[in-house]
């Protein structure tokens, strides 16, 4: 049962993705044509504004995780049950946080963008931000449920319920643009989604997991254990808001809504880059934390991570290196003109991001040994100084200097510091994880001469021609991979679905 939970919850985590991305990139370009390019930044910018309040959650959601999948390991269900009702108690007070702060937020609307904003624009800004401050406070306490669902390894459910979410939301939200509702109409049919695929979550967790919740007060002494685990994942949480938000918000506040729309989908790019390596890496802290509780190595976490790095290294240079090819022309074709510059924006950050991308089982490690207090520390220095540097740059060059100080930022602490500390400290051989992944990078290059080639022979860079570039491209980078790049374990991860498929349908003849 757990083996076929992991395996098809990585399976649906790239099938999510798939749609995920799929319908992105079909419902992005009308959704931006039809609000046009200064409300589409409007609805970007309180979007991350608001967004800010989810660094509420305090890194609760995965200590959920850690510490049910540590009980299941023990059967302990009087304490599982005691420390839902706990913790659901918790999310209850965040969320009336949520709503004081919002106030707060929606007080002071004028004085952040009024000298940028329309009168026109800030009205719907505050309609926008209370609808989303609603959605942050409901949907904190019911995200406890969807955290038990995790830590029990129903990813099937988990993957199918955001296929679910990834599938309504435009379906549902076109129509209101195509009658000119606008932007306020989004926000009005996410919250409402949102709540009620939590809702069915909750129910899930009821009905199915038979998950009990019985609140007998505080356990103050289990209740500082999760707090010291959680608070640095709380850290965490403000970096990466600090890293994907703030563009938007320094953009929003000196150049207006139009640079923001430009900024959003450079980072609406990134963060599609970023979803094919977290697909792997997301279903696999309960096993980390389960082989960290059985004292495994630091040889065995070191292949763990060599063997996921590996995996992902092959999906995320395929798609870095087609971009760095195709890139600009998508976007003309895809956004429009008007988003040219959004491609150097994306290069900046896919280049430096890749590294902990294709690293983040061990952020997973560190978590699962509760040590990922050195990590948020030097994330939290970073990224202070990705602010104060992207203040001056984004006046200076808008937002490729936004980009810039996020690049510089993401290379000294994910790249430099990180490293120097998973080998050093938490034990793992980095150097012989970049052995193996500097050995795949030259047939990575090899793939990528060959691609400026093919950029050469098909110049021209309608939809039609520039899908038939990118398809050759891909079947010369699969081919030199697969006889140049890829060990035995890797092709048969690839091998043998087929051969699976293939017997089915033999026995079935």
């Amino acid at each position: 049962m757990k083996v076929n939970q992991l395996k098809a919850g990585a399976l649906l985590s790239y099938a999510s993705i798939f749609i995920t991305i799929l319908v992105g990139l079909v419902y992005t370009p009308i959704m931006i044509r039809l609000l046009g390019q200064a409300e589409f930044g409007l609805y970007s910018l309180i979007g991350a504004i608001v967004g800010y309040l989810s660094i509420l959650d305090l890194g609760l959601g995965n200590a959920i995780v850690r510490y049910t999948a540590r009980n299941r390991a023990v059967g302990d269900k009087e304490t599982e049950s005691s420390m839902n009702g706990m913790f659901l108690v918790l999310y209850s007070f965040i969320g009336l946080l949520t709503v004081a702060l919002g106030a707060i937020l929606y007080i002071n609307i004028d004085n952040m963008f009024g000298a940028s904003l329309t009168d026109q624009e800030l009205e719907k800004a505050k309609i926008m931000m209370l609808l989303l401050i609603f959605n942050f406070a409901v949907s904190f306490p019911l995200g406890t449920f969807g955290s038990i669902m995790q830590a029990y390894e129903r990813f099937v459910f988990v993957k199918l319920i955001h296929i679910v979410r990834s599938i309504l939301m435009p379906c549902i939200t076109l129509p209101f643009l195509y009658a000119g509702y606008g932007s306020v109409s989004m926000v009005v049919v996410n919250t409402v989604l949102n709540i009620t695929l939590l809702l069915i979550n909750l129910v899930y967790c009821l009905r199915v997991l038979k998950t009990k919740i019985r609140f007998k007060g505080f356990d103050y002494p289990l209740l500082r254990e999760i707090a010291g685990y959680s608070f640095f994942i709380f850290l965490n949480v403000i970096v990466d808001k600090i890293y994907w938000s703030t563009g938007q918000f320094i953009l929003g506040i000196v150049s207006g809504t139009t640079l923001v729309a430009i900024y959003a989908i450079a980072m609406q790019l990134n963060s599609m880059y970023m979803m094919f390596s977290t697909a792997i890496s997301g279903v696999l802290l309960p096993k980390i934390t389960m082989m960290v509780a059985n004292n495994a190595s630091s040889d065995e976490l070191s292949q763990i991570m060599i063997k996921i790095g590996r995996v992902q290294y092959v999906v995320m240079a395929l798609i870095i290196t087609g971009f760095i090819l195709f890139g600009q022309a998508f976007i003309n074709l895809w956004a429009g003109p008007n988003y040219s510059d959004a491609y150097l924006i994306v290069l900046l950050v896919m280049l430096p991001i890749t590294v902990p991308l294709i690293q983040n089982v061990g952020i997973a490690i560190l978590q699962a040994k509760n040590m990922q207090g050195f990590r948020s520390v030097v994330y939290i220095a970073i990224a202070v100084i990705n602010v104060i540097a992207s203040i001056p740059l984004a006046k200076m060059w808008g937002g490729f200097g936004c980009a810039l100080a996020t690049g510089v930022s993401l290379t000294l602490g994910n790249i430099i510091i990180m490293n120097f500390y998973y080998h050093r400290k938490i034990g793992l051989n980095i150097p012989l994880f970049w052995r193996n992944i500097f050995r795949m990078t030259i047939p990575v290059l090899v793939v990528l001469l060959c691609g400026y080639g093919i950029n050469g022979l098909i110049v021209q860079d309608g939809f039609l021609l520039l899908a038939c570039k990118i398809v050759i491209y891909s079947i010369v980078y699969v081919l030199i991979m697969w006889f140049f790049g890829l060990n035995m374990y890797e092709k048969d991860l690839f091998i043998s679905p087929l051969k699976r498929i293939v017997m089915k349908i033999s026995h079935g003849g």
